[in-house]
């Protein structure tokens, strides 16, 4: 079995406010998936679902084949999560935040370590949480779900707030656990992040899964104009329709020398949310 983690007719409501309503989802091992959706949207809500703590009102969510409302400890072993209000021990060094959720998980000392090198905080074991910079405590918080190796990795907007510098090194991470066979679900309002990392997404809206697909499949699927647009060597851009007709003056542009490029007209992910919803992913 395949699966990593699926999820079919989640709801979930909050007294008179329903924040999830009918989710469902067939996430595959190996594959880094990402949740699009403004803050507010459900998306933390939906990793506390799936990784039982919190219950739905009514559905099922399984990780690797396991009721996420009937997770035992060993079975919480095979996933990490970081989360914006899993906060870190300011007073106590690096290791010593890890040493605690260390002991709950029943992992060793070389672990702790191996998990501070896999994100670059080897050097900074002994400092206290409390003087890493935003960036580092992101590092830390993501050690903390490497720590027991799990199979799956739930990340809530793990770059939320990072400059570029420090937004990349976390990407070059998540990429690597990809490589290493690992499930990456990944919650977002970045276009670029989901577009960059993930092999399917999905557009969350006001409880509802509105686009499910991989990212360059849904902009092409809103791309009504079908046009071409051409940048010059001389500094001007002309669109011609996207047809078999486009051939010719494409053909006559490159042998000439004069296109320097060419781009299609499909909309970005944030275009296509704000088509669909009318909403900005970033509110």
């Amino acid at each position: 079995m395949n699966r990593s983690i699926t999820a079919t007719e989640i709801c979930k409501s909050f007294g008179a406010r329903t924040v999830l309503n009918g989710i469902d989802l067939d996430i595959q091992k190996g594959e880094i998936f990402g949740l699009l959706g403004p803050s507010g949207a459900g998306k933390t809500t939906l990793i506390k679902i799936l990784t039982g703590q919190i219950a739905q009102d009514s559905g099922t969510a399984a990780i690797n084949g396991n009721d996420s409302r009937k997770l035992s400890g060993d079975d919480r072993k095979r996933f990490g999560i970081t989360m914006d209000n899993f906060g870190v021990y300011e007073r106590l060094s690096c290791y010593d935040n890890l040493k605690i959720i260390a002991g709950i998980y029943g992992v060793g000392k070389a672990e702790i370590m191996n998990a501070l090198r896999k994100v670059g905080l080897e050097e900074a074991a002994k400092t206290p949480a409390g003087k890493l910079s935003k960036g580092m405590t992101v590092r830390l918080k993501l050690a903390r779900a490497f720590m027991s190796d799990p199979d799956v990795l739930f990340l809530d907007e793990p770059t939320s707030g990072l400059d570029p510098v420090s937004a990349e090194e976390i990407h070059r991470m998540i990429l690597a656990e990809k490589q290493r066979g690992k499930t990456v679900f990944l919650t977002t309002h970045t276009m670029t992040e989901a577009e960059k990392l993930c092999d399917n997404i999905a557009l969350l809206s006001e409880g509802r899964i509105v686009e499910y697909g991989r990212p360059c499949e849904i902009c092409r699927r809103y791309d009504h104009q079908r046009r071409l647009r051409i940048h010059l060597t001389d500094g001007n851009d002309i669109e011609i329709p996207h047809d078999k007709d486009a051939a010719d003056m494409l053909s006559e542009l490159i042998i000439s020398g004069r296109a320097e490029t060419i781009h299609t007209t499909e909309p970005d992910l944030e275009t296509v949310f704000m088509e669909i919803t009318g909403k900005e992913l970033s509110a």
